[in-house]
């Protein structure tokens, strides 16, 4: 008899289709999922496909996906009697769409205009407060139902991006590694192998990726941030998709201070902080000897290695202790760690990782 649990996992978008300059010749897709799409999106983003899109009603998602825009989507929706959604943007752009479409139960198609997440992939949407706040997760029923990567759209995003992308996708291997390594699920194995593939892609092709943009190495990375960085939730389930390093994202959202930094720059972050915190609670070596591995590809790149770089230089004490709480309330993702974890342990590992990096960027020669 199994002994595996009843799950339901949802792998992977019915249909993805990739290439340059696609989004026109996308259009029969698009209208075979729905004779009445309605496009959300940010104003700025809608503005960028109007030309490669047909004048499609369109919504525009305004300031997170939160609550209040969620009840503007709906309306328009409702309005437009739409029978398929269009998400076209970032990652918030991308979730409420996602979310609108699940909730009016309709088809949703994806186009990402940037690679700094997966979310075009996920069957998951973050929701908001309307000032920039995590507040909670919505696992959705399916991923969605076309996603349609342009990288002809994609390059016109800034190079910053691509960047966090790199770091929200890194974390796949730190976060699944440590949540689920030891599993004996086939399919958690496979998640926990393909993020190690993902990790060690990243690390030998990102830095030649940003110097030619729109090059064939490029490519290979936005793929692996916005196709494959998807796969590891999707076929080992939460626990391989977001552990210590989101929970840490979702505590920086409430100091207003971060909301100029990216989803994956926060996130990646979270990654240092994760490691400090195996150091700290196991006496982990490897995870002292992975995070110097990290600044020094951190600095290569441009990712934040120190409270300065995510713009808050000026943080507090209550500060960073408001961002412990947050990361380790009941039913946060921290608690997949395999150890447990106390704010106060947290809120410790949150000055130490500070400290050292900003040792380490003192003396880049150094090891942490």
């Amino acid at each position: 008899m199994s002994t595996i649990p009843l799950t339901t996992l949802a792998v992977a978008p019915r249909l993805v289709q990739r290439g340059r300059g696609i989004l026109p010749q996308a259009v029969d897709r698009i209208m075979a999922l729905g004779s009445r799409p309605l496009l959300v999106g940010g104003a700025k983003t809608l503005e960028r496909v109007t030309d490669l899109l047909p004048a499609y009603p369109r919504a525009t998602y305004h300031p997170d996906c939160s609550g209040a825009t969620l009840k503007a989507l709906h309306q328009a929706a409702e309005d437009h009697q739409a029978n398929v959604v269009v998400g076209v943007g970032g990652g918030k752009a991308l979730d409420a769409a996602k979310l609108l479409a699940h909730q009016r139960r309709v088809p949703v198609v994806t186009i990402p205009t940037s690679a700094a997440t997966c979310a075009a992939w996920t069957a998951l949407a973050n929701v908001y407060s309307d000032q920039g706040a995590f507040l909670y997760d919505v696992a959705l029923d399916s991923c969605p139902d076309l996603l349609l990567l342009d990288y002809t759209l994609v390059q016109t995003a800034p190079p910053r991006t691509l960047v966090a992308g790199i770091g929200d996708a890194l974390a796949k291997w730190y976060e699944a590694s440590i949540s689920s390594a030891h599993s004996s699920q086939t399919l958690v194995t496979a998640a926990v192998q393909q993020a190690r593939v993902l990790r060690d892609l990243l690390l030998q092709q990102s830095l030649l990726a940003l110097q030619e943009p729109g090059g064939s190495v490029w490519e290979q990375v936005v793929d692996a941030t916005v196709l494959l960085a998807g796969v590891m939730g999707g076929l080992g389930g939460a626990p391989c998709r977001t552990v210590a390093a989101h929970a840490v994202h979702n505590g920086l959202t409430h100091l207003l201070g971060s909301h100029g930094r990216l989803h994956g720059e926060k996130v990646a972050y979270g990654v240092l902080v994760q490691l400090r915190l195996e150091e700290l609670v196991q006496g982990s070596i490897l995870a002292q000897e992975s995070r110097s591995q990290l600044l020094r590809f951190y600095r290569q790149v441009g990712l934040p290695c120190t409270w300065a770089e995510l713009g808050l230089g000026e943080a507090t004490e209550p500060q960073l202790r408001t961002v412990a709480q947050v990361a380790c309330a009941p039913g946060s993702d921290l608690h997949r760690l395999p150890f447990p974890v106390s704010p106060e342990t947290l809120w410790a590992a949150l000055v130490s990782t500070d400290t050292k990096a900003d040792t380490s960027a003192r003396h880049p020669s150094r090891s942490s």
